[in-house]
């Protein structure tokens, strides 16, 4: 059900990429690298996968693959931040522990941070730790009152620029709880929503988002709250991550939802592949992926940065 309705929100995104095509191609390529997720049927691990089953195309041009190298062993490393939006109804405390439980069980290569977003910015209730046990302990309920109706989505680009750049093979992920809803531009089409999508993709993050019902009259708008479900869903499907919902109300538990998520964060891969070189200061070019394997689903964002070749 959340794949589909990630293709929902496809229509506000059309047309938005159409700046990238006027900017002057330079001679010659250069090498992108994203971050994918392969499942198979029912959030299943996929069969085994090499660079050969994988094509990238740019447009209808089919571009060299470099490499296609498991998130697993000595490259498993991942910095997760989970970020709860403090307009977040206090209901959520039933499923606080389902966060907690899902900390818990991560990798030791995966470094996670707890935050709260609130009045456009973020506070730190945990930093990046691999203690998962000290990251568990950052988990409270949301203040769910009116100090923080903002945007949930300032709140997240503002994360994503005081979030220093890893080093090779290290994946950097958002799991953001919130109901969408843009209590600072208002909906439909906050322009804030794309800001925090572009960041993320020329950062090369990825956004997970589980939705939990807010406070105030907005959340009790039927309308609302679907503009917030599908600004959501579009921070997802633009930048590779995965939606999950549960009708229009907080899920009675997140444990199945953390499940499905624990799922993709083990069968993630770093694709490799060359784009053509661009001039001046780099922009996102749209791509496409592949694969002739059976009963594979391979998310990833769908814009990649380009740095911009010397004049």
């Amino acid at each position: 059900m959340q794949r589909l309705l990630r293709k929902f929100a496809v229509f506000v995104a059309v047309g938005l990429s159409l700046g990238a095509a006027a900017a002057v191609q330079a001679q010659g390529t250069v090498p992108v690298s994203v971050v994918v997720t392969a499942l198979g049927p029912k959030y299943t691990p996929p069969p085994a996968l090499s660079q050969d089953d994988i094509n990238v195309f740019e447009s209808k041009d089919k571009r060299t693959v470099t490499g296609f190298v498991p998130a697993q062993g000595d490259k498993a490393a991942l910095q997760l931040a989970i970020v709860i939006d403090d307009a977040t109804s206090l209901e959520i405390g039933n499923q606080l522990s389902d966060i907690k439980n899902f900390i818990n069980a991560q990798a030791k290569s995966t470094s996670i941070g707890v935050f709260y977003a609130s009045n456009g910015g973020v506070q730190a209730t945990s930093p990046f730790s691999q203690d998962h046990e000290a990251a568990a302990k950052g988990i409270r309920l949301p203040f769910g009152n009116g100090g923080a109706y903002s945007s949930v989505y300032l709140s997240t680009m503002s994360l994503m620029k005081g979030w220093p750049a890893p080093g090779p093979y290290t994946r950097r992920e958002i799991l953001l709880i919130a109901d969408g809803i843009d209590r600072f531009r208002g909906d439909p089409f906050s322009p804030d929503i794309q800001s925090t999508y572009e960041r993320a993709e020329k950062e090369g993050i990825i956004i997970h988002t589980l939705y939990a019902t807010g406070v105030g009259r907005a959340s009790r708008n039927s309308f609302r709250v679907s503009y917030g479900q599908s600004n959501l869903d579009q921070l997802t499907e633009r930048t590779g991550g995965e939606s999950f919902f549960q009708g229009l109300q907080t899920p009675i538990s997140f444990a199945p939802f953390l499940e499905q998520l624990d799922m993709i964060l083990k069968n993630q891969y770093f694709l490799g592949f060359k784009m053509d070189a661009v001039k001046g200061k780099g922009q996102l070019r749209s791509f496409k992926i592949k694969t002739e394997q059976k009963n594979v689903d391979i998310s990833a964002a769908d814009q990649v940065w380009v740095a911009g070749a010397p004049k």
